[in-house]
């Protein structure tokens, strides 16, 4: 629901730095202009970069000793990583 507010904002303050422009008011629009797009891109960035809680571990990953309880679900979760790549997988106990 946050994330929502947030892109609906961000479109508004792009049509509103829109309008601003067609008026001639330039400072207004480059101002409404910024906040609409770190709005939009900060949003979009956190829906691509925090992955969601996997079910079972992926086939190559080592398990880490990093445990905690994810806030949402209230339930334990073990961090797995690739030696490979690198990448952090989130698994679901």
């Amino acid at each position: 629901m946050l994330r929502n507010l947030l892109v609906g904002f961000g479109v508004l303050s792009l049509a509103g730095a829109a309008v601003a422009l067609a008026f001639g008011a330039l400072s207004s629009a480059l101002m409404l202009g910024a906040w609409g797009v770190i709005l939009l891109v900060g949003t979009l960035f956190e829906r691509i970069r925090y992955k969601p809680l996997l079910e079972t571990k992926p086939k190559s990953a080592v398990r880490t000793d990093e445990r905690f309880v994810d806030e949402t679900t209230g339930k334990p979760v073990t961090v797995y990583v690739d030696p490979v790549t690198g990448e952090r997988s989130y698994v679901q106990e």
